[in-house]
């Protein structure tokens, strides 16, 4: 069985012209349409904790993973209200160590500077029905770093949003920076006791044992995806074939 783990960044109406990565900044009219849609087809939204079960292959439905990277202020703004309509549930990948700021990573590429949650807003998120996972403290490429700061930067993420996020039984999802990862790196999330963790690898997640858990694949949804291809990529092999890195 295939499950598709959709793939979001920011909820916003607003890109500007030209700015790098701006196809991941995707509309809430649009996120609308795709939620109504899976809603209409008999399909439940699921954080990656809800979906667990699915992925291991212990419980079979009519499912999909939802995530957010980054923790976008705009997540809360705009795809809140959406996944409460549905009553649907969604992990959003906090930088544990940029809370409160923007996404100061993209600098060096031009992207434009956005507002992250602070921890009253993660909280907010999670008081709605939502999930809180961690994708490190500094967004940092994990690859290029020692064994040891990879370590750090998994692990100490976790601690730290565990301590600010008294609501949350613990924070148990992990999501890769750039999609980037090693074996150092995947071990160093093993170690840390997150039960799942995923990539920007391009496709649907394999349900049972042969799908390695922390490396799991997801569906990219752009700007550009149209309610057809969002379709295409869900519900058949489109973006299993794709298999490359998105971001």
């Amino acid at each position: 069985m295939k499950i598709p783990i959709l793939m979001y960044h920011q909820i916003c109406e607003q890109v500007s012209p030209g700015a790098p990565f701006r196809g991941l900044v995707v509309r809430p009219s649009a996120f609308r349409r795709q939620m109504a849609l899976m809603h209409l087809l008999g399909y439940r939204g699921l954080s990656m904790g809800a979906l667990m079960p699915y992925l291991q292959g212990k419980a079979q439905g009519k499912v999909f993973g939802i995530t957010f990277d980054d923790g976008y202020r705009n997540n809360l703004e705009f795809a809140l209200p959406i996944l409460q309509r549905y009553a649907f549930s969604a992990t959003c990948y906090a930088v544990s160590g940029m809370l409160g700021q923007t996404n100061a990573w993209d600098v060096p590429q031009g992207v434009p500077q956005v507002p992250l949650m602070t921890i009253q807003e993660l909280r907010q998120w999670i008081d709605s029905g939502q999930e809180v996972g961690s994708h490190t403290c500094d967004h940092m490429h994990l690859p290029l770093l020692d064994a040891g700061a990879q370590h750090y930067q998994v692990t100490q993420s976790r601690m730290d949003l565990e301590r600010e996020l008294t609501s949350q039984d613990g924070v148990r999802h992990f999501c890769y920076p750039y999609g980037a990862f090693d074996p150092t790196t995947v071990h160093a999330v093993q170690q840390s006791g997150y039960q799942s963790a995923t990539t920007t690898r391009r496709g649907r997640a394999q349900t049972g044992p042969v799908q390695d858990l922390l490396l799991l694949p997801r569906v990219l949804v752009s700007r550009s995806t149209n309610l057809a291809l969002f379709a295409l990529k869900c519900f058949s092999a489109y973006e299993d074939r794709r298999g490359t890195v998105a971001y």
